[in-house]
């Protein structure tokens, strides 16, 4: 182990004794500071010390050239330090590099949440379009919830809607919380965030003559299984998922009943099939080694987005507002306006508390008024006398 009188000049000339693999010169100043020099003209600062179990520990500083003699001076007599205070920089250098990335957590993530989630689609796409461009080559212990709320703002300030905002913010909070579940790193940078207050529901139902101005715009269309599909959205308040996918096996004409096998809630149910329906059901073209109830013509698959033909549909109809799943608001509306209770709608179009079929009972003013002539008569007291 050569000691030397370790300044610039001698680092600038030192070299390889030739014949070994490298040659470490020793600090006579400054206890465990070392150049390394190999054969090959490299040459590297360290500092090397003993930790508190006694074992000897060596931290790179930089490469000669890289950082001036002082420079690295400065920094082995830092680490001296810390070691010497009981600190151990370079172990703790080590677990810092064993933090992932956030790319190699999100790779997880997504494994994970394909394995269950019914929406993995949504969430990858959040997590291609939003998260890791910003956040993938970070760190875990380099996301700070500052930058995160910043980040999140400038999201909502760009323009983005503040659902969508929550959606980015609840998903890059969930993998944080398996990443602790996973014993990978064991804070939450996302979790005391406030999540934005807004009201995400819509309050846009059809009339019946809106419906029939839809009906014959759809009638119009270049998709000749448009109406069908907007028919029975109106008439069963499906969801536009479970109508595209619905397969010729789960419809039951004469018990007039439609098998959900799996809904967005987890669970199958029943659909009962009014006689528009059925009458709707029984016009649709059938196509060989077909199973599904309205697929594309051309495909024989089901549609994955029917998108243009329903805007031009709308836009035709004056109705450039209204969204595809209004009319599954609007379904429920006509059957409360119709005089059903919440909790059997709510049966009907898949609900599985009363709760969320609250949204949708938009009653008219004259079911308004016919409930109030009901009670004031059930009442039967006439408060007006004497006044």
């Amino acid at each position: 182990m050569p000691k030397a009188k370790l300044d610039a000049a001698f680092c600038l000339t030192a070299t390889c004794i030739d014949g070994k693999r490298k040659t470490d010169y020793y600090s006579d100043a400054l206890p465990g500071f070392v150049l390394e020099c190999r054969p090959t003209g490299s040459k590297t600062y360290y500092q090397r010390y003993h930790d508190q179990s006694g074992r000897l520990r060596q931290m790179k500083i930089a490469v000669y050239g890289d950082i001036t003699f002082e420079q690295a001076k400065k920094a082995a007599q830092k680490i001296r330090s810390e070691a010497v205070l009981g600190g151990d920089p370079a172990g703790r250098k080590e677990k810092q590099k064993a933090i992932p990335h956030y790319a190699d957590l999100a790779e997880q993530h997504l494994a994970h949440a394909k394995t269950y989630q019914r929406s993995y689609d949504s969430t990858e796409r959040i997590m291609n379009n939003h998260v890791l461009p910003r956040w993938g080559s970070k760190r875990l212990d380099e996301i700070k919830q500052q930058d995160v709320a910043k980040w999140l703002a400038d999201k909502r300030a760009g323009g983005l809607a503040p659902a969508s905002v929550e959606k980015i913010r609840t998903m890059f909070s969930r993998s944080f919380v398996l990443a602790k579940q996973w014993e990978l790193f064991d804070r939450n940078p996302v979790k005391d965030i406030p999540r934005l207050k807004f009201n995400n529901a819509r309050e846009r139902y059809l009339t019946s003559e809106e419906a029939e101005r839809l009906r014959l715009a759809c009638e119009c269309s270049t998709n000749t299984q448009l109406t069908h599909i907007v028919g029975l959205l109106l008439l069963t308040g499906a969801r536009k998922s479970e109508l595209l996918n619905a397969e010729w096996r789960h419809i039951d004409l004469a018990n007039r009943s439609w098998k959900l096998p799996m809904t967005k809630n987890g669970r199958g149910r029943h659909v009962p099939l009014s006689r528009p329906a059925v009458d709707i059901i029984k016009q649709l073209p059938k196509f060989d080694d077909c199973p599904y109830l309205l697929p594309n013509p051309k495909t024989r698959k089901p549609y994955t987005d029917i998108k243009r033909a329903w805007q031009e549909a709308r836009k035709l109809a004056g109705q450039d507002d209204l969204h595809l799943h209004d009319l599954r608001h609007s379904a429920a509306s006509f059957m409360i306006n119709a005089g059903i209770d919440l909790y059997t709608v709510g049966k009907m179009i898949g609900h599985v508390s009363v709760a969320s079929t609250t949204r949708y009972s938009h009653l008219h003013s004259n079911t308004l008024m016919a409930a109030a002539e009901a009670g004031a008569a059930k009442l039967d007291v006439n408060w007006s006398k004497g006044v």
